[in-house]
């Protein structure tokens, strides 16, 4: 079960370069601005791209700055308006983090950030029924719905609905593959594999 996945990492200070002289992310105009920028970036992107978002050169974001950059980002990527693409968050202080994650779940929205010793956080809003299943997926990096409902022994239906909504929230890819009867079974796999 190996896929490719294409990744780019987008530093926020080279976008931030083409409409501030500060480091700084504040105001709705501004996380307007550059969401738009990433947007045009995304687009170009091939199908099933991860794209890390850099925050490790932003000084402050304010909430309505997090709002358009990430909420909005979140929210169109979950209606795939940008196609099968998908988004991490990297170098978030803890500042950065809490206007973000309020931005996200007054929307329900979530996403996931990388963190630079190889762990991983979510932040925003996700049904607490899905948390196990995220957990597994993240574990183990790649599984099908019979490998997360015989290890948390539940009905391969239940297990197919948790990783069906993963994938809409775009928090784990989807591919799938032939199998020898001819049927057809998809494959769920972390977003920070190859990280």
């Amino acid at each position: 079960m190996e896929t490719t996945t294409t990744r780019a990492t987008y530093d926020l200070r080279d976008l931030m370069d083409e409409y501030l002289a500060t480091s700084n992310l504040v105001t709705r105009e501004t996380g307007r601005s550059i969401r738009e920028s990433i947007e045009l970036r995304l687009e170009r992107e091939p199908e099933g791209t991860v794209v890390a978002l850099d925050f490790a050169h932003v000084g402050i974001i304010d909430f309505s700055c997090a709002d358009e950059v990430v909420s909005k980002l979140v929210a169109r990527l979950q209606g795939l308006e940008y196609g099968d693409k998908y988004v991490v968050l990297l170098g978030l202080t803890p500042t950065h983090e809490e206007n973000i994650a309020v931005a996200l779940e007054r929307k329900k929205l979530a996403v996931l950030v990388s963190r630079p010793d190889g762990s991983w956080r979510l932040l925003g809003s996700l049904n607490p029924y899905l948390n196990e299943a995220l957990q597994f997926v993240m574990n183990q990096k790649e599984i099908t719905a019979r490998d997360l409902a015989d290890d948390t022994q539940v009905e391969i239906s239940l297990a197919s609905t948790k990783l069906l909504n993963l994938f809409k929230a775009r928090l784990v890819q989807r591919s799938s593959e032939r199998l020898p009867d001819g049927g057809r079974q998809f494959i769920y796999r972390s977003l920070l594999v190859d990280r």
